[in-house]
């Protein structure tokens, strides 16, 4: 059976869209998922389906939130195969000097329009720089994300898709744990 993971966007954040993360595993449960197992508050879900289907799985989740919950979330997803490959091609791993704790992936909802990559590439915001590729945007920041005008919403109005962005640890660990499954 395939195993995912799903990055949700913008919960529990300032006090907003607050979402406990036993809720988030009880509704995957409810949705029929398996192996279920959740990674700090902001919405990070490893799980097992046999849909193959990533746009239902997504609408599946989204519906789901929006029914219990009251509030429409936007969710990523990955399989366990695409989310270590993202982790494994990050260009900025091959550079002398980077320091790793302050590397970023934006995953995107799809794959951005051509014309959207190049208006976006042409944006600098040294010393913190990004590397488009495919449904993923791989960012360092050395002054920290949060201080970063390359975030979600840069990306999300720059490339007119939905992004969420992870930092590496969380990107690592939420590999790992699909490998501790067993997937």
């Amino acid at each position: 059976m395939p195993a995912y993971i799903t990055i949700l966007r913008g919960i529990n954040v300032s006090g907003h869209n607050i979402i406990p993360m036993k809720e988030l595993k009880a509704l995957m449960e409810g949705l029929g998922f398996e192996n279920i197992s959740t990674y700090i508050q902001s919405g990070n879900v490893v799980f097992n389906s046999p849909e193959k289907n990533e746009g239902k799985l997504i609408t599946k989740i989204q519906d789901a939130i929006a029914g219990k919950f009251g509030f429409k979330v936007p969710v990523v997803i990955r399989t366990d195969k695409a989310f270590k490959a993202a982790l494994d091609n990050n260009p900025f791993l091959k550079e002398k000097d980077i320091d790793a704790e302050k590397l970023h992936i934006t995953f995107l909802a799809d794959r951005p329009a051509e014309e959207n990559i190049e208006k976006t590439n042409t944006y600098n915001y040294d010393p913190d720089r990004f590397i488009i590729s495919g449904r993923e945007v791989y960012v360092y920041c050395p002054n920290g994300y949060g201080n970063t005008k390359i975030n979600n919403t840069f990306f999300e109005n720059k490339l007119k898709v939905t992004a969420t962005t992870r930092n590496i640890k969380t990107v690592k660990e939420l590999v790992k744990m699909t490998e501790d499954a067993g997937n």
